[in-house]
């Protein structure tokens, strides 16, 4: 009967549907976009510094001008003039690319799910850093991809932890397909894989067959002026790169993109016909047109500069107002803080608490393939004013007082350490 709650077409989803989960962070949105509640959830970049007004008028003239192309079917692989210009943008990372090696995608999201579709069957394995970003574990689970965590430290990666990882995955039998990592201000951990380490895990990587998937959308939001050199940059020819402007122009938009070897290209373009016929071409016209009209490096900076003022104040606000025996680590660039909390918490269950002090984050669990994290929770600084970040962790830390009180008097005290940054290693979840 229509309105029952029983899900008649149960025995007819694909064993693949089986994989899908909600993800922890949208699922936050709701709540987190109430005014009342400081949300320190979302990687939402601080869009009000874009020149709105001149690009306002730059897409008026794109559709008086050109709107018989822009709003038309294109390519499968992206306009040819937006690959040229990704090529410019990846030079700036130690990238020599070709244009004709470019796709693009709606989104970075869509490379990360055409890339593993293309590589992986049921039972495949992915190494993935411990923590991962969320929206990635979420695409290899519905595809059935099993993710094996390796461990990071301050210096990312760790190059033994991914030897023995492909060892012990071998020695049960089974096929190691990718590595996904994150290099630049890891999302969630906020660490960056260091210059030393680099060709370290590519070599192990190209030596045992296993194909690099390397995101980084964050790549050019350092807070210093240190250019990092892409693991692609050195190694063509075993590296998928995965970009996007979502965090360095407007998320909205839509627009990411893979750089691919030639082969691995020509599969990526065939999934993404099948699946999106091609990018929306006005997006990719509009894009184009920002970064050749407006001084969008300058814009960078400006994007830094707020992040990284940003980024103090939560550092500042931890410091003050943490509980004793919560760490967390101290990111150079990008969007997030990950925290970890004393003996006892759960981040998870403590959630409804904080959303009722009005302020919301990610618990831990989310960002891992294994249910790790329990004590640990992402923080994202990008959005919120320098003011409502200390807000909110001034609430975020009236929450762990309440819960620390609480043990303490069922006599599950909180074990003490000493109040600093830690690395994001997972012995400590």
């Amino acid at each position: 009967m229509p309105g029952t709650s029983l899900d008649q077409h149960r025995d007819r989803y694909a064993q693949r549907t089986e994989g899908m989960r909600a993800s922890a962070i949208r699922a936050l949105f709701a709540v987190a976009n109430r005014p009342e509640v400081v949300s320190l959830a979302g990687g939402m970049p601080y869009l009000q510094s874009l020149p709105l007004d001149g690009l306002a008028e730059e897409f008026g003239q794109l559709v008086a001008k050109d709107g018989l192309v822009a709003l038309q079917y294109g390519s499968g692989q992206g306009i040819p003039e937006l690959r040229e210009q990704i090529c410019q943008v990846m030079a700036l990372e130690g990238i020599k690319a070709h244009p004709d090696d470019v796709v693009v995608t709606v989104g970075s999201q869509m490379a990360l799910d055409l890339t593993t579709r293309i590589f992986c069957d049921p039972g495949d394995v992915i190494l993935a850093e411990a923590p991962s970003y969320v929206g990635a574990l979420g695409t290899f689970s519905a595809y059935q991809a099993q993710v094996v965590h390796v461990a990071m430290d301050d210096d990312g990666l760790i190059p033994e932890a991914l030897v023995a990882a492909i060892e012990q995955c071998r020695a049960a039998g089974r096929r190691v397909k990718l590595l996904y990592t994150i290099p630049n201000f890891q999302n969630p951990a906020g660490v960056t894989l260091s210059e030393a380490r680099r060709p370290v895990i590519a070599e192990i990587c190209r030596s045992a067959g296993v194909t690099v998937l390397e995101d980084n959308p964050y790549g050019l939001l350092g807070f210093d002026s240190t250019m990092r050199r892409a693991i692609r940059a050195d190694d063509p020819d075993n590296v998928i790169y995965l970009g996007s402007f979502s965090k360095t122009f407007a998320p909205g938009l839509r627009v990411g993109w893979a750089l691919a070897p030639h082969a691995v290209r020509e599969k990526l373009v065939l999934a993404n016909e099948s699946t999106t016929l091609n990018p929306p071409v006005f997006n990719q016209m509009a894009i184009s047109r920002y970064l050749a009209t407006f001084d969008w490096q300058s814009q960078i900076k400006a994007y830094r500069q707020t992040y990284l003022e940003r980024r103090d104040a939560m550092l500042g606000a931890l410091a003050a107002h943490m509980p004793e025996g919560t760490t967390w680590t101290v990111p150079d660039g990008g969007f997030y803080v990950w925290v970890t909390l004393p003996e006892g918490f759960d981040s998870a269950a403590m959630l409804p608490r904080a959303v009722s002090a009005r302020v919301a984050y990610v618990p831990g669990t989310a960002f891992y393939a294994d249910q790790l994290g329990s004590r640990q929770l992402r923080l994202s600084y990008c959005f919120p004013t320098p003011e409502r970040i200390v807000e909110g962790v001034r609430r975020l830390a009236g929450v762990l007082d309440g819960e620390l009180e609480v043990m303490r008097t069922f006599g599950t005290g909180a074990t003490r350490a000493v109040r600093g940054p830690q690395s994001p290693s997972p012995d400590t979840a």
